[in-house]
């Protein structure tokens, strides 16, 4: 009976530590989550599992930096059925981009052929931010289709940051993080 629910135990926290991390693995800041060690080879074992489940190859951390949102500033689920506003700070990077997928890490399907921006493709406004909608019908200007009935995740991803110094030492760069509004859902 013991040797079960220690069992139980062990499996359910290491399962947690994987899936979400821990102040030891993950920075976090209002919705978005970095795992800053996901492209170092000497990276805990937590992270290297992670990084194995997902099957994804991660870049070394020191050249990139990938940020994953589930949810917006409010802390409401990211969903297909509402209206979201994305503000993209100016940020200090040789290259960003903002993806949209479902729950579980996929692209979305939808007639745009559309499932990202980045700083290439996405013309900034006066104050150097770029604005970009999340809707399940189109909008104006930068628009990502978030098709139907599902929940959503975006993943920021900064290529050659020109300062790493925040993230080395365990800080979040909070400055070049998008911020999420919900507009208004059907």
């Amino acid at each position: 009976m013991f040797t079960a629910i220690a069992l139980a135990v062990g499996l359910g926290s290491a399962w947690h530590m994987v899936d979400q991390g821990s102040a030891l693995t993950t920075l976090r800041h209002g919705p978005w989550t970095a795992w800053y060690a996901a492209g170092d080879p000497e990276a805990d074992p937590y992270t290297k599992a992670r990084v194995a489940r997902s099957g994804r190859l991660p870049i070394v951390s020191t050249t990139t930096m990938e940020f994953v949102a589930r949810s917006d500033a409010e802390g409401e689920p990211l969903e297909s059925g509402c209206h979201y506003r994305i503000r993209v700070p100016k940020v200090p990077a040789l290259w960003w981009s903002l993806a949209l997928y479902d729950a579980e890490g996929q692209l979305i399907d939808n007639p745009a052929d559309r499932h990202a921006f980045s700083s290439k493709n996405v013309l900034p406004g006066s104050d150097g931010a770029a604005q970009i909608a999340l809707a399940p019908t189109p909008r104006a200007g930068y628009w990502l289709p978030t098709g139907e009935d599902r929940n959503l995740m975006l993943v920021f991803r900064v290529f050659r940051p020109y300062d790493t110094a925040d993230l080395a030492s365990g800080e979040m760069p909070v400055a070049i993080l998008p911020s999420i509004e919900r507009v208004d859902c059907a």
